[in-house]
């Protein structure tokens, strides 16, 4: 009962989340006028404004805020690495770099197009972050995947910003969507990319009670029935589908993944039944509150991905001194 009024609580909050963030930006809408627009739309500015430009951006933080925070928990139970998520094990990076080279290279501009090479990059680096962090004695180690995902996440900027210096009308078009900026959305740019990351977290609500298995270690997911490198292969996809989509709609945004699951555990518990639902719900809101509270406190757009790096970068120094303290 606890947690069932615990989650209720939150999706309450998430739906007020979202309508505040409605009326947030340059020109004041009200709430009564926001939701108007959204039920009966007309054709004055307000009408305009909240449907083709504020609805697309809160849709776009909620879907990706979600899709990395469920992400970033399935990443953490299959490596056993509190400190691991898509930016960090070099997943985002893939995607990212996967979407410049579309664009730069075969024009690709389409939202339906993007996501497949975004899924694409996202798979591959994963692999290679896998098999650098295998190398070496000892396999796959926490410690070796997150030095693995360091070195190609470092590689795959750096050449994605090099074809962007080279390319002057492909950084024009990526330039705000590298930094994780939703400004600009639209609903044909999101659309595409939705029924993708829909059902990948559907799917990982789904089996979320491996999920938990596998955070016990491989010997113990054995002992319990469980086939450990299946499942580790269907959770591989899993991130790669929700992480490269959360790319194409809003770009490599880093930090949701690794703070929403701890915050969760903290509330529930390791029980991967519960952390997946609330991850949606606090990676959504999350998301959302980082993209909107700029424009309301500050009265300036400031790229989503940089509001997450404020916001991430100290979790993460915490984080790591605490676990640091733990094993001492």
């Amino acid at each position: 009962m606890r947690t069932a009024g615990l989650f209720l609580c939150l999706l309450a909050a998430l739906l007020v989340l979202t309508l505040w963030a409605m009326t947030v930006g340059s020109s004041d809408i009200s709430l009564p006028r926001a939701l108007q627009a959204l039920i009966a739309p007309g054709d004055e500015r307000a009408d305009i404004v909240i449907r083709s430009v504020r609805l697309p951006r809160v849709i776009a933080a909620l879907s990706a805020g979600a899709a990395l925070a469920v992400a970033g928990a399935i990443m953490q139970a299959v490596t056993g690495n509190p400190l691991a998520e898509p930016g960090l094990l070099g997943v985002n990076a893939g995607a990212s770099f996967a979407v410049i080279l579309a664009i730069s290279l075969a024009g690709v501009t389409a939202g339906g197009a993007l996501v497949w090479a975004a899924f694409a990059g996202a798979a591959l680096a994963a692999v290679a972050v896998y098999l650098l962090g295998s190398a070496g004695r000892g396999g796959a180690t926490p410690l070796k995947l997150v030095l693995a995902g360091v070195v190609i996440s470092t590689f795959l900027g750096s050449v994605g910003m090099a074809v962007l210096v080279l390319d002057a009308q492909t950084l024009d078009v990526v330039r705000m969507w590298s930094a994780g900026s939703l400004k600009n959305r639209e609903m044909a740019q999101i659309l595409p990319v939705l029924p993708w990351l829909a059902t990948a977290l559907i799917a990982a609500i789904a089996v979320r009670d491996q999920f938990t298995a596998l955070s016990l270690g491989a010997d113990t997911a054995r002992g319990l029935g469980q086939n450990p490198l299946l499942w580790r292969l269907i959770s591989g996809l899993l991130v790669v589908g929700l992480a490269g989509g959360a790319v194409a709609i809003a770009g490599p945004l880093g930090f949701v993944g690794l703070v929403v699951p701890h915050i969760v555990r903290l509330l529930v518990g390791p029980d991967y039944r519960l952390i997946l639902p609330f991850a949606v719900l606090g990676g959504a809101g999350l998301a959302l509150l980082a993209d909107s509270l700029p424009r309301a406190v500050l009265a300036t757009d400031m790229p989503l991905g940089i509001t997450m790096a404020l916001i991430g970068a100290p979790f993460f120094i915490w984080l790591a001194n605490t676990r640091s303290e733990a094993n001492a």
